[in-house]
């Protein structure tokens, strides 16, 4: 596996060694040692798997309470997958990292806890899996608007094509968010 540090501190990008031949391929998307080595947590308390059609937006969702660190990858078809950094001591403090994730070059991103996350799928459907550092909770759960203005993320997509839910629509203004210290 290479791993390679990003722009914010803490986040990295994970290229598996891909073995192909005429029948497909095979990669290891998770090596303990090799995570371990890296820096990455060895203990991961849940899997979770999204599946979405072209142009679903989900995020920019974060934990206050019980911060989530995440290593995400697809399955299946393509997404344009965003971390943001929200810790307000950090020198990258709302900046953000973009990355094209995909089922044929089948990178993983490593997101710290402190940051937000949001993918965006650029294929017709794409599966979507990621493995976390701590559990879903509910209550300390926080989104922040996906097109806030002072984030400004170059979404690939029209404003009028993009299909969010509710809960992410009405997510909070960057400058008014709760976020780490």
């Amino acid at each position: 596996m290479k791993f390679e540090e990003t722009a914010l501190p803490g986040l990295l990008v994970i290229t598996p060694r891909i073995f192909s031949d005429a029948r497909g391929y095979f990669f290891e998307s998770y090596n303990q040692r090799l995570m371990s080595e890296a820096g990455l947590p060895v203990a991961w308390v849940q899997d979770n798997v999204s599946y979405s059609k072209k142009n679903v937006l989900r995020g920019i969702h974060y934990q206050v309470t019980q911060p989530q660190g995440k290593l995400v990858r697809v399955t299946q078809g393509a997404v344009l997958d965003v971390a943001v950094d929200l810790r307000r001591g950090s020198p990258t403090f709302g900046k953000h990292f973009a990355v094209e994730l995909n089922d044929e070059n089948a990178r993983m991103l490593w997101i710290p806890a402190g940051f937000g996350h949001a993918f965006l799928v650029l294929s017709e459907v794409a599966g979507f899996a990621y493995k976390v550092t701590d559990y879903y909770s509910p209550s300390g759960e926080r989104t922040i608007v996906w097109n806030d203005p002072d984030l400004a993320i170059p979404w690939p997509v029209a404003s009028n094509q993009v299909l969010v839910s509710g809960k992410d629509a009405a997510g909070s203004r960057f400058k008014d968010a709760e976020l780490f210290a």
